[in-house]
Protein backbone atom coordinates (compact mmCIF):
# COMPACT_ATOMS: atom_id res chain seq x y z
CA UNK A 1 0.00 0.00 0.00
CA UNK A 2 1.28 3.43 -0.95
CA UNK A 3 1.48 6.21 1.62
CA UNK A 4 -1.09 8.32 -0.22
CA UNK A 5 -3.49 5.36 -0.36
CA UNK A 6 -3.26 4.90 3.39
CA UNK A 7 -4.00 8.59 3.97
CA UNK A 8 -6.91 8.47 1.50
CA UNK A 9 -8.39 5.48 3.32
CA UNK A 10 -8.67 7.42 6.59
CA UNK A 11 -10.01 10.58 4.95
CA UNK A 12 -12.67 8.56 3.13
CA UNK A 13 -14.04 6.95 6.30
CA UNK A 14 -14.30 10.24 8.21
CA UNK A 15 -17.20 12.34 6.87
CA UNK A 16 -16.61 14.89 9.64
CA UNK A 17 -13.28 15.84 8.03
CA UNK A 18 -13.01 18.17 5.04
CA UNK A 19 -10.13 16.75 2.96
CA UNK A 20 -9.45 20.24 1.62
CA UNK A 21 -9.15 21.76 5.08
CA UNK A 22 -7.46 19.33 7.43
CA UNK A 23 -4.07 18.85 9.03
CA UNK A 24 -4.33 15.14 8.18
CA UNK A 25 -1.91 14.80 5.29
CA UNK A 26 1.50 13.52 4.33
CA UNK A 27 3.67 15.98 6.21
CA UNK A 28 6.95 14.92 4.63
CA UNK A 29 8.12 12.10 2.42
CA UNK A 30 7.22 10.38 -0.86
CA UNK A 31 3.44 9.83 -1.23
CA UNK A 32 4.15 6.98 -3.66
CA UNK A 33 6.31 5.04 -1.25
CA UNK A 34 5.13 1.49 -0.54
CA UNK A 35 4.40 1.05 3.15
CA UNK A 36 4.82 -2.35 4.79
CA UNK A 37 5.97 -1.35 8.27
CA UNK A 38 4.51 1.65 10.12
CA UNK A 39 5.02 3.14 13.58
CA UNK A 40 2.33 5.10 15.43
CA UNK A 41 3.45 7.84 17.83
CA UNK A 42 1.76 10.70 19.63
CA UNK A 43 4.40 13.13 18.35
CA UNK A 44 7.55 12.30 16.39
CA UNK A 45 10.48 13.62 18.40
CA UNK A 46 13.97 13.20 16.98
CA UNK A 47 14.40 10.20 19.27
CA UNK A 48 11.21 8.63 17.88
CA UNK A 49 12.27 9.36 14.29
CA UNK A 50 15.64 7.74 14.93
CA UNK A 51 13.89 4.73 16.47
CA UNK A 52 11.78 4.35 13.31
CA UNK A 53 14.88 4.55 11.15
CA UNK A 54 16.92 2.13 13.26
CA UNK A 55 14.11 -0.42 13.25
CA UNK A 56 13.35 -0.34 9.55
CA UNK A 57 9.97 1.41 9.49
CA UNK A 58 8.77 2.88 6.20
CA UNK A 59 6.47 5.42 7.78
CA UNK A 60 5.37 7.12 10.98
CA UNK A 61 1.72 7.91 11.65
CA UNK A 62 1.56 10.74 14.17
CA UNK A 63 -1.22 12.55 15.98
CA UNK A 64 0.57 15.81 16.74
CA UNK A 65 2.85 17.96 14.59
CA UNK A 66 6.26 16.84 13.41
CA UNK A 67 7.68 20.36 13.15
CA UNK A 68 5.96 21.98 16.17
CA UNK A 69 3.41 23.85 14.03
CA UNK A 70 -0.23 22.72 13.89
CA UNK A 71 -1.09 23.67 10.31
CA UNK A 72 0.95 24.01 7.10
CA UNK A 73 4.01 22.79 8.93
CA UNK A 74 6.75 23.02 6.31
CA UNK A 75 5.49 26.24 4.73
CA UNK A 76 5.24 27.95 8.11
CA UNK A 77 8.61 26.56 9.13
CA UNK A 78 10.29 28.25 6.19
CA UNK A 79 8.87 31.61 7.26
CA UNK A 80 10.46 31.44 10.73
CA UNK A 81 13.62 33.47 11.41
CA UNK A 82 16.77 31.54 10.52
CA UNK A 83 18.17 32.00 14.03
CA UNK A 84 15.10 30.64 15.84
CA UNK A 85 15.57 27.52 17.95
CA UNK A 86 12.41 25.96 16.55
CA UNK A 87 13.56 26.37 12.96
CA UNK A 88 17.06 25.05 13.63
CA UNK A 89 15.90 21.83 15.29
CA UNK A 90 13.03 21.34 12.85
CA UNK A 91 15.40 21.56 9.88
CA UNK A 92 17.67 19.02 11.56
CA UNK A 93 14.72 16.67 11.96
CA UNK A 94 13.63 17.31 8.36
CA UNK A 95 17.04 16.35 7.07
CA UNK A 96 17.06 13.19 9.20
CA UNK A 97 13.67 12.12 7.84
CA UNK A 98 14.58 12.88 4.23
CA UNK A 99 17.94 11.11 4.38
CA UNK A 100 16.19 7.93 5.55
CA UNK A 101 13.39 8.16 2.95
CA UNK A 102 10.86 8.05 5.79
CA UNK A 103 7.25 9.14 5.31
CA UNK A 104 5.34 10.97 8.05
CA UNK A 105 1.53 10.82 7.86
CA UNK A 106 -0.57 12.86 10.25
CA UNK A 107 -3.78 11.39 11.65
CA UNK A 108 -5.30 14.02 13.91
CA UNK A 109 -8.72 15.20 12.75
CA UNK A 110 -9.83 11.69 11.79
CA UNK A 111 -8.66 9.82 14.87
CA UNK A 112 -9.78 12.49 17.34
CA UNK A 113 -13.43 11.70 16.59
CA UNK A 114 -13.33 8.17 15.21
CA UNK A 115 -16.35 6.35 16.75
CA UNK A 116 -15.54 3.83 19.50
CA UNK A 117 -11.89 3.57 18.45
CA UNK A 118 -10.43 7.06 18.48
CA UNK A 119 -8.59 9.18 21.00
CA UNK A 120 -11.28 9.91 23.66
CA UNK A 121 -12.59 6.33 23.59
CA UNK A 122 -9.16 4.85 24.26
CA UNK A 123 -8.55 7.35 27.05
CA UNK A 124 -11.88 6.55 28.72
CA UNK A 125 -11.13 2.85 28.54
CA UNK A 126 -7.69 3.27 30.10
CA UNK A 127 -9.03 5.16 33.12
CA UNK A 128 -11.84 2.70 33.72
CA UNK A 129 -14.81 4.42 32.05
CA UNK A 130 -16.41 1.65 30.04
CA UNK A 131 -19.33 1.38 27.67
CA UNK A 132 -21.36 4.06 25.95
CA UNK A 133 -21.00 7.63 27.22
CA UNK A 134 -24.02 9.15 28.90
CA UNK A 135 -23.60 12.34 26.87
CA UNK A 136 -21.41 14.05 24.29
CA UNK A 137 -20.42 17.67 23.69
CA UNK A 138 -18.05 19.73 21.55
CA UNK A 139 -18.90 17.75 18.38
CA UNK A 140 -18.01 14.49 20.07
CA UNK A 141 -14.67 15.55 21.53
CA UNK A 142 -15.93 15.68 25.12
CA UNK A 143 -17.70 12.74 26.77
CA UNK A 144 -19.57 12.22 30.03
CA UNK A 145 -19.76 8.84 31.82
CA UNK A 146 -22.04 7.79 34.66
CA UNK A 147 -20.33 5.78 37.42
CA UNK A 148 -21.25 4.40 40.80
CA UNK A 149 -21.07 7.21 43.40
CA UNK A 150 -17.56 7.57 44.76
CA UNK A 151 -15.47 10.33 46.32
CA UNK A 152 -13.59 12.41 43.78
CA UNK A 153 -10.27 11.60 45.44
CA UNK A 154 -10.94 7.86 45.41
CA UNK A 155 -11.82 8.05 41.71
CA UNK A 156 -8.57 9.95 41.15
CA UNK A 157 -6.59 7.31 43.04
CA UNK A 158 -8.15 4.50 41.03
CA UNK A 159 -7.45 6.41 37.84
CA UNK A 160 -3.85 7.05 38.88
CA UNK A 161 -3.33 3.31 39.41
CA UNK A 162 -4.20 2.78 35.75
CA UNK A 163 -1.72 5.31 34.36
CA UNK A 164 1.63 4.10 32.98
CA UNK A 165 3.47 6.71 35.06
CA UNK A 166 2.46 7.97 38.48
CA UNK A 167 3.72 11.56 38.09
CA UNK A 168 1.27 12.48 35.34
CA UNK A 169 -1.76 13.64 37.35
CA UNK A 170 -2.83 16.68 39.40
CA UNK A 171 -5.94 17.00 41.56
CA UNK A 172 -7.77 20.23 42.43
CA UNK A 173 -10.83 20.76 44.58
CA UNK A 174 -12.80 18.88 47.22
CA UNK A 175 -11.50 15.32 47.29
CA UNK A 176 -14.31 14.21 49.59
CA UNK A 177 -17.10 15.23 47.24
CA UNK A 178 -19.21 12.26 46.08
CA UNK A 179 -19.33 12.23 42.29
CA UNK A 180 -21.20 10.10 39.78
CA UNK A 181 -20.80 11.74 36.36
CA UNK A 182 -17.27 12.13 35.04
CA UNK A 183 -16.51 14.45 32.13
CA UNK A 184 -13.46 13.76 29.99
CA UNK A 185 -11.72 15.60 27.20
CA UNK A 186 -8.43 15.28 25.36
CA UNK A 187 -6.13 17.80 23.76
CA UNK A 188 -7.66 21.23 23.25
CA UNK A 189 -11.22 19.94 23.76
CA UNK A 190 -11.66 20.51 27.48
CA UNK A 191 -14.24 23.28 27.78
CA UNK A 192 -15.69 23.92 31.24
CA UNK A 193 -19.03 25.15 29.85
CA UNK A 194 -19.55 21.89 27.95
CA UNK A 195 -18.88 19.87 31.10
CA UNK A 196 -21.40 22.00 32.97
CA UNK A 197 -24.06 21.51 30.29
CA UNK A 198 -23.50 17.73 30.51
CA UNK A 199 -24.05 17.91 34.32
CA UNK A 200 -20.56 16.59 35.10
CA UNK A 201 -19.67 16.71 38.80
CA UNK A 202 -15.97 15.88 38.26
CA UNK A 203 -13.81 16.45 35.19
CA UNK A 204 -10.67 14.88 33.73
CA UNK A 205 -8.81 17.39 31.55
CA UNK A 206 -5.38 17.95 30.06
CA UNK A 207 -2.82 20.69 30.50
CA UNK A 208 -2.85 22.14 26.98
CA UNK A 209 -6.18 23.95 27.35
CA UNK A 210 -7.33 23.82 30.97
CA UNK A 211 -5.44 26.61 32.68
CA UNK A 212 -5.21 27.40 36.39
CA UNK A 213 -6.62 30.90 36.60
CA UNK A 214 -8.92 30.64 33.58
CA UNK A 215 -10.46 27.16 33.97
CA UNK A 216 -9.43 25.35 37.15
CA UNK A 217 -10.25 28.25 39.50
CA UNK A 218 -13.88 28.69 38.37
CA UNK A 219 -14.44 24.92 38.26
CA UNK A 220 -13.20 24.47 41.84
CA UNK A 221 -15.09 27.54 43.08
CA UNK A 222 -18.23 26.08 41.49
CA UNK A 223 -17.64 22.79 43.29
CA UNK A 224 -16.38 20.66 40.40
CA UNK A 225 -13.19 18.71 41.25
CA UNK A 226 -10.60 18.72 38.48
CA UNK A 227 -8.14 15.98 37.56
CA UNK A 228 -5.52 17.22 35.12
CA UNK A 229 -3.01 15.17 33.12
CA UNK A 230 -0.47 15.85 30.39
CA UNK A 231 -1.83 16.21 26.86
CA UNK A 232 0.20 13.17 25.84
CA UNK A 233 -1.15 11.10 28.74
CA UNK A 234 -4.72 11.49 27.51
CA UNK A 235 -3.98 10.86 23.83
CA UNK A 236 -1.17 8.30 23.65
CA UNK A 237 -3.55 5.40 24.46
CA UNK A 238 -5.48 6.30 21.31
CA UNK A 239 -2.35 5.97 19.21
CA UNK A 240 -1.82 2.49 20.63
CA UNK A 241 -5.38 1.67 19.57
CA UNK A 242 -4.57 3.11 16.13
CA UNK A 243 -1.74 0.61 15.68
CA UNK A 244 -4.16 -2.20 16.59
CA UNK A 245 -6.73 -0.82 14.13
CA UNK A 246 -4.14 -0.73 11.35
CA UNK A 247 -3.23 -4.36 12.01
CA UNK A 248 -6.89 -5.39 11.86
CA UNK A 249 -7.75 -3.45 8.72
CA UNK A 250 -4.51 -4.10 6.87
CA UNK A 251 -3.11 -7.53 7.82
CA UNK A 252 -0.31 -7.06 5.34
CA UNK A 253 1.00 -4.12 7.39
CA UNK A 254 3.26 -4.43 10.40
CA UNK A 255 1.94 -1.69 12.65
CA UNK A 256 3.51 -0.97 16.04
CA UNK A 257 3.13 1.74 18.66
CA UNK A 258 5.97 3.56 20.40
CA UNK A 259 4.68 4.86 23.75
CA UNK A 260 5.35 8.53 24.37
CA UNK A 261 7.17 7.82 27.63
CA UNK A 262 9.73 5.75 25.74
CA UNK A 263 11.02 8.67 23.73
CA UNK A 264 10.23 11.78 25.78
CA UNK A 265 11.91 11.62 29.17
CA UNK A 266 10.22 13.36 32.08
CA UNK A 267 9.91 12.60 35.77
CA UNK A 268 8.74 14.00 39.05
CA UNK A 269 11.46 15.78 41.02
Amino acid sequence: MKARELLKYFLCIAPWVNPENTVDKIIIGNPEKEISKILTVWQPSIVAVQYAIDNGYDAIMTHEPTFYIHRDELATLESLPDNSVKKKIALKKKQLIESADLVVIRNHDVWDRFPKKGIPWAWADLIGLKGKPADFACEGYQHAYDIQPISAMEFARQMNDRLPRKSEMQFFGDGGKIVSRIGIGTGYACELEHYYRMSCDCVVVCDDNFLHWYDIAPAVDFGIPVIRVFHSTSEDPGMAWLAEYLRQEFPELQADHLPFGCYMEYQAI
